[in-house]
């Protein structure tokens, strides 16, 4: 059974959830929750945003051939032609 993958767009949500919190924390500490709300959206965001690229990262290529000029052959010349 393979793992299921998760949903595009899954980690941008998440990053804007704990970002939204984690500002909101701040800026009640800090009493300034307009720039902590502000830092911490743009913060979930941008971590969530790059998690969701890494997963989408094709690792399991099936490439058929190994040589860098796409023929099958090892001199690099199709034998097929």
């Amino acid at each position: 059974m393979t793992p299921k993958k998760p949903a595009r767009g899954a980690y941008t949500g998440v990053g804007l959830a704990v970002g939204v919190g984690v500002g909101t924390a701040l800026g009640v500490a800090t009493d300034n929750l307009a720039l902590w709300l502000a830092i911490g959206l743009g913060l979930g965001i941008a971590i969530g945003a790059a998690l969701d690229a890494n997963g989408t990262r094709d690792t399991d290529k099936d490439d058929s051939s190994d040589s860098p000029d796409g023929s099958d052959s090892p001199d690099g010349s199709d034998a097929d032609n």
